[in-house]
């Protein structure tokens, strides 16, 4: 009985161990990492297309380092009938950054959950400014319409329990 209670807690003490490493992603050299510490669920870690929406990349790299995100909510978070996206920016033009970023061609496709897009307003892919969305499921149809600026490396089981209304405690750059 002894030897399987001790059998027991030392998987336990694996688990917990195998966790808390993979809790944290560290960028290749080159990568610039968007870091998102969200209230009670943990950080989750986009991959920004530097090279390949250098405009999207650049403004959005300027607002994190002002504390643009930090304490804003996802004021939008679609998964019915099927997952969609969660969105984060501010809901009215006062607290816009009254930027206009053009449409960028990245070459990637929204065609699976975690790739990242510049919301613009809608008929007018000109007009991406602070908001983003970070799809939940494929959204092809998104493909031409909104630049594709990043893909989420890490924390996908964080990116599905985000709920509206959840805060940015703090938004990072990270450079490998």
């Amino acid at each position: 009985m002894n030897f399987y209670r001790l059998l027991l807690g030392l998987v336990i003490l694996f688990v917990a161990c195998l966790g808390s490493a993979q809790s944290s992603y560290t960028p290749t050299r080159g990568e610039t990492v968007l870091k998102l510490e969200i209230e009670g669920r943990g950080s989750l870690f986009i991959r920004l297309f530097t090279k390949e929406a250098p405009k999207a990349t650049a403004h959005i790299i300027e607002l994190v380092q002002r504390g643009f995100y930090d304490t804003k909510p996802f004021h939008r978070v679609e998964r019915s009938p099927k997952p969609f996206l969660a969105q984060i920016g501010p809901t009215n033009s006062t607290e816009a950054a009254d930027v206009r970023i053009p449409y960028e061609d990245s070459g990637f496709s929204f065609k699976e959950a975690g790739m990242v897009g510049l919301s613009a307003k809608p008929n007018d892919r000109d007009s991406g400014d602070c908001q983003f969305h970070i799809l939940l499921g494929p959204a092809t149809f998104l493909d031409g319409s909104y630049t594709c600026f990043g893909k989420v490396v890490f924390g996908a089981d964080i990116l599905g329990a985000l709920k509206q209304g959840d805060k940015v405690k703090k938004a990072s750059i990270v450079r490998g």
